[in-house]
């Protein structure tokens, strides 16, 4: 059975911000060296980071990891990376652009997104992601390619993302989270629904 889900609603960008800052300076106290977790682009998680930042935690310690990129340089507009690495820049945290030969490490946490099509990552419905993919990163199109980002992507699977020791979603408004809750629960096949159904993680959504 899938661990089940702590259902968060009506939080604030500062009350997610304050939790995950709960959690990276609850895994720095617990073991030495780095920390590492991995997020999404797009638009939700930047105001989040803003408040984040504001945060005091041994950022020296800490590896930010985009969990999927467009195959762009990082000066261009639509590199997660390169807002990643601006959005942070005054924290002191190692953000690591992430590529088709990378080698992720050990994610304590793995903070995720969700489309309307049930995508999480750049893993799209018509990639047909499997949890037991033998890859951690794979280079992949999304069909159709959405007109805002029309570039191929490179993303961590759904299998690398099991492996963190939790999983985090933020998903923003009442249809996509209708969408996730009937995922949760096997209503369907899509990306989202097979990386709950396989979870073992702790999993906590934000609404």
């Amino acid at each position: 059975m899938m661990t089940e889900i702590a259902y968060h609603k009506g939080w604030t960008d500062g009350e997610i911000a304050e939790w995950l800052a709960g959690h990276l300076g609850k895994a720095l106290a617990e073991r030495e060296g780095l920390v590492a977790i991995t997020v999404p682009g797009g638009s939700t998680p930047f105001p989040i980071f803003a408040e984040l930042a504001k945060h005091d935690l041994d950022w020296s310690r800490i590896e930010i990891w985009p969990g999927d990129d467009r195959i762009v340089p990082a000066t261009h507009e639509a590199s997660n990376y390169g807002r990643l690495a601006a959005a942070l820049s005054d924290t002191g945290a190692k953000v690591v652009e992430l590529t088709e030969d990378a080698q992720p490490p050990h994610f304590t946490l793995a903070w995720l997104g969700m489309g309307l099509d049930g995508h999480v990552a750049s893993l799209f419905p018509n990639t047909d992601p499997k949890v037991d993919d033998p890859a951690q990163v794979k280079r992949l199109t999304p069909d159709p390619l959405p007109p805002e980002a029309p570039f191929d992507r490179v993303t961590l699977t759904l299998p690398k993302f099991l492996t963190a020791e939790a999983l985090m979603f933020v998903v923003k408004g009442d249809e996509k989270l209708a969408l996730f809750e009937a995922a949760a629960r096997g209503e369907n096949d899509l990306p989202v629904a097979r990386l709950l159904g396989a979870a073992r993680n702790e999993i906590a959504c934000f609404s």
